[in-house]
């Protein structure tokens, strides 16, 4: 379990291609202090991976094609810039939302607006994903805990608003999305829940 609380970057250092998977590598200062032990889960991107190796400079984890498939980790290459999060422990503060690191699909970056004191972006999901989101409620982004400010449901897809503050651009991967990036979208799970919940043959009706 994540909160969507960015702890730090990394960097892509290199992409080797195994049978049947694909070992990513990060470079980040003092890997073996924060990836505390070998199988520990830190969030990728939002993606839940774990530790299969580490050094003092580096950590490296073992990437299904599924889930390259169907995540944007996929998309990476050597130098990209990527959001790390180690997975929450009990007893500690939830500050963002509950953030489970399975990604539900990937979303797009359709515009960018650069403003004073931070910017205004709009991504678009699908109506499947988006029937999940509100106005108000709590999105995941490339492991971003972010508030989504307005939804627009359009007749091909359904597009949503989020204002990003300074330190969240600064201190994210968020720095390097251009309109048409393609990045990890989970919603929140509550609603995936309450849906299931109600519908007729779960509940024996």
């Amino acid at each position: 379990m994540f909160t969507g609380l960015v702890e730090q970057v990394g960097r892509i250092q290199s992409i080797e291609e195994q049978a049947g998977y694909k070992v990513l590598t990060l470079a980040i200062a003092d890997a073996d202090v924060y990836a505390e032990k070998l199988g520990d889960s830190i969030a990728v991107n939002g993606c839940c991976l774990t530790v299969t190796s580490r050094s003092k400079t580096a950590m490296s984890f073992d990437v299904s094609h599924e889930t390259l498939a169907k995540t944007s980790l996929g998309q990476l290459k050597k130098d990209s810039l990527v959001n790390l999060e180690r997975a929450l422990r009990a007893g500690d503060r939830l500050g963002g939302h509950m953030v489970a690191g399975h990604v539900d699909a990937v979303a797009t970056v359709r515009s960018i607006d650069q403003l004073p004191g931070g910017w205004n972006i709009w991504v678009t999901l699908s109506h499947e994903l988006a029937r999940y989101v509100i106005p108000k409620g709590s999105i995941a982004l490339d492991g971003i805990s972010l508030t989504v400010n307005e939804v627009k449901d359009e007749p091909k897809a359904s597009h949503i608003r989020l204002t990003l503050i300074p330190a969240t651009i600064e201190n994210t991967n968020v720095q390097t999305w251009t309109p048409g990036s393609l990045i990890n979208a989970e919603v929140d799970m509550v609603g995936k829940y309450i849906e299931r919940m109600a519908l007729p043959h779960f509940s024996g009706k």
